[in-house]
């Protein structure tokens, strides 16, 4: 093998791995404060779990009481595909999980995102792998090496954001982390979600009236079938009964309680988001093809018993399946603190937050049939600090998305789109304060990020106090 000092070199304030929810909204945020700015992304577009993973809708921009937590460019991103007639915006959530919900078109969504980033002057770098990483003596990310069709190059820049949501960056630099619930580091089942169309969502929606007991709504029946009224479009756990005895036959064999499906921003097209896969390591290359594999098969039985027992479903038909499979969890990189469960059912207030959520504690089980959730108080608005950003070593580098520093269980809670995505706009506002100041990105002072924070309209509590020992 070649010596990697010989290969090409190229340079850049800050390069995000990664152009998923979180990653791209990384870039965006740095790339509007001026900075030289690369997105490096494996798939050929942008949007991650909500394009390649083919998750829908995203959930939640709101927490219980319907108050909006999550604002900033997540928000800016909705008003424009609304323009476009590419979402209906935030609406009722008939399942009655979250208060609302947000159907997006997937293909929309792509193109939105690459505007914005590159309209901010990022550039964009597709059908490219992370390699490897090299640090300097004083324990910096000094070059990474990445492999496309040109073969591998080197890349240089004054801070890196890890936004590969499997924490891959800082894993192979080296930094501490945890993986999966303690005492055996089994995560939550991936799943393949499944997308339907030609479905008559008159009839599905009669046949939640003519039947409720064949469904299950968080907050009961009565308020299910309210929100079903006046909703735009449908979300649904569904068919327990139907499904149950189905199972008894032999007809499907996912470790699943119901059918959950999402109603997308195309009318009689659905997203069905009830495969899993447990006992598999995502980080693991050949768990996770295996997984592709399981995921498929059991996707198939899902089809099989909508169209053959479930009304609306009689004449639909199977699009294109995901680009890869669902991961809900893998890593979680240590950072200079470590949210917590209680952290987010007691809303703790920290000195530094940089984003809000408002989704409740989902732990789907990594090896039972159940889905445990830990739902929140109404008004709840839980912190996410800039801490949990920042790994103690390298000094240039922070983490974006579900693996921030966090338990099992927190992770649980912020790990979805929305909050990934103000996750992503902090990450990259920390980002272009470190090249400003030329800083460590674990030194930047928190008011400065702050400030530029409030000035790209995120959402953030009204005052803080001094940062202190927490």
């Amino acid at each position: 093998m070649s010596d990697s000092t010989n290969l090409p070199k190229y340079h850049y304030d800050v390069i995000v791995m990664g152009g998923g929810p979180s990653g791209a909204h990384a870039g965006i945020a740095a790339a509007r404060e001026g900075k030289k700015v690369l997105v490096v992304e494996k798939h050929g577009f942008l949007g991650g779990s909500l394009t390649a993973m083919g998750v829908g809708p995203m959930m939640s921009f709101h927490n219980p009481a319907g108050e909006q937590v999550v604002m900033g460019q997540a928000e800016e991103l909705i008003q424009r595909l609304m323009q476009k007639n590419a979402s209906p915006g935030h609406i009722p959530d008939s399942v009655t999980y979250c208060s609302t919900v947000t159907p997006f078109d997937s293909e929309a969504l792509k193109i939105e995102l690459e505007s914005m980033l590159l309209e901010a002057g990022a550039d964009l770098l597709y059908h490219t792998h992370f390699a490897c990483a090299e640090k300097d003596d004083s324990g910096q990310v000094s070059t990474i090496t990445l492999c496309n069709k040109a073969g591998l190059q080197r890349y240089e820049a004054k801070v890196f954001i890890d936004a590969t949501g499997d924490g891959d960056l800082s894993a192979a630099l080296g930094a501490k982390f945890a993986l999966g619930r303690p005492g055996d580091n089994a995560t939550q089942p991936m799943t393949m979600n499944l997308k339907i169309g030609n479905v008559d969502m008159a009839a599905v929606r009669q046949s939640v009236f003519d039947d409720p007991d064949d469904f299950e709504f968080d907050l009961g029946a009565e308020e299910g079938l309210r929100r079903l009224k006046e909703t735009p479009r449908v979300s649904l756990k569904a068919y327990t009964k139907t499904w149950k005895a189905a199972k008894a036959r032999g007809e499907v064999d996912v470790p699943r309680e119901f059918v959950l499906f999402f109603e997308t921003a195309t009318p009689g097209v659905v997203i069905v988001n009830t495969s899993r896969i447990q006992g598999l390591d995502g980080t693991n290359p050949y768990d996770l093809s295996k997984a592709e594999v399981i995921g498929r098969k059991q996707n198939l039985q899902i089809f099989h018993f909508l169209k053959t027992h479930c009304k609306g479903f009689e004449n639909a038909i199977q699009m294109d399946g995901a680009a890869q499979i669902g991961i809900r969890e893998t890593r979680r990189i240590e950072g200079l603190y470590t949210m917590t469960a209680e952290d987010v059912l007691n809303e703790t207030s920290f000195p530094d937050p940089i984003a809000l959520g408002g989704y409740p504690i989902d732990i789907h089980s990594p090896d039972k049939v159940e889905t445990n959730s830990n739902h929140l108080a109404d008004n709840t608005k839980y912190q996410i600090p800039m801490r949990c950003l920042l790994p103690k070593q390298p000094n240039n580098l922070i983490v974006a998305g579900r693996c921030i520093s966090a338990t099992h269980e927190a992770m649980a809670a912020f790990r979805v789109s929305p909050i990934a995505m103000a996750i992503g706009q902090a990450a990259g506002t920390m980002a272009a304060v470190a090249v400003e100041n030329k800083l460590p990105a674990n030194q930047i002072d928190y008011e400065s990020v702050r400030s530029h924070l409030i000035a790209g309209k995120a959402k953030l509590p009204a005052t803080t106090s001094a940062l202190a020992s927490h």
